[in-house]
């Protein structure tokens, strides 16, 4: 039978509390016809995927054209997405996590008790379905329903199916409307746990012991980023949500847990942008007898890795108005920093080695210049305006000043280079890392030396001194290579997706 024109109206023409009216009465006669519209459990046998793939294979084993085969009844269970029809037979699109399914019922099937409860469905109800699966006359494979279970009466409208969730701030406010209306939502969730489980084997493969470090600190060190505050009662006690897990993770380092990593949430009081949410996920890890050059080499093979995994390709296909075509596969390009900048933009940071110098020499380059500025936060802006967005295909920027990196180890024959590197792809940064510091006079003197840029320069955002971390390397910790890369941009990067607010399932979101 071909489908009819929709018999209902769009539900946004008629005004929500109309419908939750509407809605509670259907609820109402379900109950007075003895049917609980909120069953504790349903017996599901097949997703809505298995039921295709279960009467495809039928289909296929068929060897007489003229057959129209049907499987054995199975129970199939989702929400109303749309429906068509009216009289003696309708027809409902049912959706569950896997995908949909069409079910075709009809009066004369299921009896005239049991059809009258399609009377009582609205769009968004979940509900399940017992009978064959099918081909109807138009081709569609469909479940012929012999009894259809109402499983959750909705008392809400969905947003409408062909306009779809339009405002930005409600799809990420009501995420779970998104989730249902939004095929690219659904995917990009489930994309963001592939990749997660994806790195999870890569960094076992390597030797990795995976572990959890505290998320209430007393000293929230480890990076360049204001913390968020609170108070523990009992303690009586003042901390901070944690804004790395780098201090911790090295100190299982020096307790003798060669090879450990943590993916996990992390918390700094920062503004919103399409890179950037208060609270973030990364992944922190620490190899002992390693340097910046072994973690190099790790985050090009772990990432390539991850694309393969989770999109079958190091290749990740051009995307109009987000990215180009970019190829993951290692080597990367390895840029000098130093060199990068001066071609950039002419300016040698060893030259201009102060904060008035590297001022007047942005100036002059029409590089905006924060007043008040240390030196480094300079050349941090002078980076990220100039440099970072030219690096389009995956490269790694290589060996920082000193002054910019207070947890990394100076480069062998230099006072003012560290062994760090930063890893761009598509103008964003993925990730940082650097051969540690661990030597504890050298790191005592630096985080003193931060100590000195909060008070003299304002900067909430300078990294603090951690006494328990200096007791732990003072009692030894071998030459070790560290990393830290964002989940959430890295699923951004796979996903063709240029707002974090896409990939995090709940962004952080303004007051209404």
């Amino acid at each position: 039978m071909t489908p009819e024109e929709p018999i209902e109206q769009p539900e946004q023409q008629i005004g929500e509390q109309k419908l939750i009216s509407d809605r509670l009465a259907k609820a109402a006669q379900l109950r007075s016809q003895g049917i609980d519209p909120y069953p504790p459990r349903f017996d599901r046998t097949h997703t809505t995927a298995e039921a295709a793939e279960l009467f495809e294979k039928l289909e296929t084993a068929s060897t007489n054209e003229d057959d129209h085969p049907q499987t054995e009844a199975i129970r199939v269970a989702g929400r109303i997405m749309a429906r068509r029809g009216q009289g003696k037979a309708s027809f409902i699109d049912l959706k569950d996590g896997t995908g949909s399914v069409q079910i075709f019922a009809r009066q004369n099937t299921m009896g005239d008790e049991a059809y009258a409860i399609i009377d009582l469905l609205d769009i968004g109800d979940i509900i399940g379905v017992e009978g064959a699966v099918i081909r109807t006359r138009r081709g569609e494979i469909s479940v012929a329903a012999a009894e259809i279970t109402v499983l959750t009466k909705s008392m809400r409208p969905l947003p409408d199916k062909w306009g779809g969730l339009q405002d930005q701030e409600v799809r990420f406010r009501q995420r779970y409307l998104d989730l249902i209306s939004n095929e690219r939502a659904m995917k990009n969730a489930l994309l963001r746990s592939h990749v997660v489980r994806a790195m999870r084997e890569f960094m076992h493969s390597r030797g990795f012991v995976e572990v959890e470090t505290p998320i209430l600190v007393p000293v929230a060190a480890g990076a360049q980023a204001t913390p968020f505050e609170t108070h523990h009662n009992q303690l009586d006690r003042d901390l901070f949500l944690r804004i790395a897990t780098e201090l911790y993770l090295k100190k299982l380092i020096v307790g003798g847990i060669e090879r450990v990593f943590e993916i996990g949430r992390l918390f700094r009081n920062e503004g919103l942008d399409h890179d950037h949410n208060p609270e973030f996920t990364t992944i922190e890890s620490y190899q002992a007898y390693a340097d910046y050059n072994d973690v190099m080499e790790m985050v090009e093979n772990m990432v390539a890795h991850i694309a393969q995994e989770t999109t079958g390709s190091m290749v990740l296909p051009e995307i109009e108005g987000v990215r180009p075509e970019i190829d993951l596969t290692p080597p990367w390009p390895r840029l000098d920093l130093r060199t990068e900048i001066k071609e950039r933009t002419g300016i040698d940071f060893v030259e201009s080695s102060d904060a008035e110098s590297l001022s007047q020499a942005m100036r002059e380059r029409g590089i905006h210049v924060e007043e008040g500025s240390a030196w480094g936060r300079l050349l941090d802006k002078v980076i990220s305006s100039e440099v970072e967005p030219n690096l389009i295909e995956p490269h790694f920027l290589v060996d920082y000043p000193v002054a910019m990196s207070p947890l990394a180890k100076r480069k062998p024959g230099s006072d003012d280079i560290v062994e760090r590197f930063e890893a761009f792809v598509v103008g964003s940064e993925l990730c940082n890392a650097f051969t540690e510091l661990n030597d504890p006079v050298d790191q005592r003197e630096r985080f003193e030396q931060q100590e000195r840029m909060r008070s003299e320069f304002d900067d909430v955002e300078a990294d603090r001194l951690d006494e328990d971390f200096l007791v732990a390397i003072e009692h030894g910790m071998p030459p070790t290579g560290g990393l830290g890369l964002g989940i959430d941009r890295l699923t951004m990067l796979i996903a063709g997706e240029d707002s974090i607010r896409e990939i995090l399932l709940f962004p952080a979101m303004r007051n209404i």
